[in-house]
Parts: C-alpha cells; structure tokens; sequence
C-alpha cells in the first residue's frame, strides 16, 4: 500500500505519496504550488495551505486511481498542520 508522508519546516509544507515496494515516488505535491485558499478562509495561512496541500495530492491520488494510503506523519506531531493536511486529504477522498 502507497504511503502518504508529510514534511513540514517553518515556513512550508510537503506531501508526497511513496511506493515503498519500488522506491518510488508516486505524488508529490507542496504549498508553493497554485492553491485555492478561498475554501479555508477562517483558519491561519500556513494551516489553510496544509489543508489545500491535502486536497491538492487526493486530487492526484485519484487522477493516478489510488484511494488507500498509510498516513506517515514523519515524526511530527498529529495536530496544526500536519492535521490540517490530514483533514484536507481526507476530504479529498483519501483513505488512511
């Protein structure tokens, strides 16, 4: 199964999907890409471009028919944006 890995440093925010079985990254998708950041208005800027990263790689997830990842967190703790990105994933379609 495909694995969905977040990295994160202080000013942005990546996400990848990673097929460990070839070695191989699938997806990629960060926050310096174009985001609509219109559907996250009332949340803070860097966790509103967590949230549309999340939607942002479910959309290509699903262009490329993946639906289920492991949710690789990377280390970091499981709220801001790291969740952000989470929630945005899985509204996206993703299933972790």
């Amino acid at each position: 199964m495909p694995r969905l890995c977040v990295f994160r440093s202080n000013k942005y925010i990546y996400a990848q999907i990673i097929d460990d079985e070839k070695g191989k990254t699938i997806i990629q998708a960060k926050d310096t890409e174009k985001l609509n950041l219109k559907e996250a208005k009332e949340k803070t800027a860097k966790i509103a471009k967590a949230f549309c990263v999340g939607k942002l790689i479910a959309q290509k997830a699903e262009e490329k028919k993946i639906k289920k990842v492991v949710f690789d967190r990377g280390g970091y703790q499981y709220h801001g944006r790291v969740k952000a990105l989470a929630e945005g994933a899985r509204e996206g379609g993703l299933q972790f």
